[in-house]
């Protein structure tokens, strides 16, 4: 009997699902513009041009083939921004969800399989922090520091693991049941042997779901920290930065704030197709239903 390459059997999953497949290939161009936006962007992205200042996109009158969707109020390229844009918006996306994930995981394992006393310290941690809202504690932090790449990252991670807490250790407690745990127990496996051969591998996938969501949210919440001033920091570029450079032009230059809305709400839309995708590819229970 052939065995199927799993890549061919995980593209063959994808085309099946008309959401999936348009939420892959809009993170995917998403992830191309961000790792090549050195070569894509048609413009420095900083540099001021105000002879070119509040140009309009390019089919509308008075527009230029050189700016293709306008420029801003200091003449900057409103094209090579969002490119840039996209770079730092999937920085803090991504990393802030592995940090949260790593510190989630560790804590969900390690409550879940224990239990007892470990379980109700770590839950009661849980709860303060839930308790308090992620994103006035957030606000906080970067008041009191100066926002950075790396600040907005760590602060964003340390405040969104709770979530990755409470799901692992939901899953760890069920898996911690199962025989083939009860088995490497009765040979003397040790406990952190089962926990990442055993356990760990059996909650990936809940992981990957959370995970992929969880990109989608940081990225509007890093936008919205970047359009009251306390995300990413000029020079460096932000799509929440560029809707603050623009709210005061939407009566007369609309296209300072549109696209850069645009680019969030097709990125976040593209990143939420896809994990609804791997939700269903990866849950056991939603395939048992089909």
């Amino acid at each position: 009997m052939l065995k199927v390459n799993p890549w061919i059997r995980w593209i063959k999953l994808l085309l099946h699902s008309k959401t999936g497949t348009v939420g892959f290939f809009i993170v995917f161009s998403v992830i191309l513009v961000a790792v090549f936006a050195d070569v894509l962007a048609p413009h420095d992205p900083a540099a001021n041009n105000l002879g070119d200042m509040l140009k309009p996109p390019a089919w509308s009158d008075g527009g230029s083939l050189s700016y293709l969707l306008g420029t801003d109020n200091l003449g900057r390229d409103i094209l090579s921004r969002i490119i840039f844009g996209a770079r730092v918006s999937l920085l803090v996306g991504i990393f802030s969800v592995v940090l949260a994930g790593f510190i989630g995981i560790i804590i969900g394992l390690l409550a879940g399989y224990y239990g007892g006393m470990i379980d109700n310290v770590l839950m009661r941690i849980v709860d303060s922090f839930i308790a308090i809202p992620s994103i006035l504690f957030i606000l906080v932090v970067l008041s009191v520091f100066d926002p950075s790449l790396m600040v907005l990252i760590i602060v964003i991670g340390f405040t969104n693991w709770v979530t990755y807490a409470r799901v692992v250790r939901g899953e760890v407690l069920s898996i911690k049941e199962r025989e083939f745990v009860k088995a490497s127990r009765s040979i003397g496996t040790k406990n952190i042997t089962i926990m990442i051969q055993h356990v760990l591998p059996n909650i990936l996938s809940s992981f990957i779901v959370i995970s992929t969501l969880s990109v989608a949210t940081t990225i509007v919440l890093e936008a919205s920290l970047s359009f009251l001033g306390l995300g990413i920091q000029p020079p460096e570029v932000s799509w929440g930065g560029m809707l603050t450079d623009g709210r005061n032009y939407l009566a007369t230059n609309w296209w300072l704030a549109t696209f850069p809305g645009i680019a969030i709400t097709v990125t976040v839309l593209g990143i939420i197709f896809l994990g609804d995708w791997l939700r269903d590819v990866l849950d056991p229970r939603i395939q048992t239903r089909r």
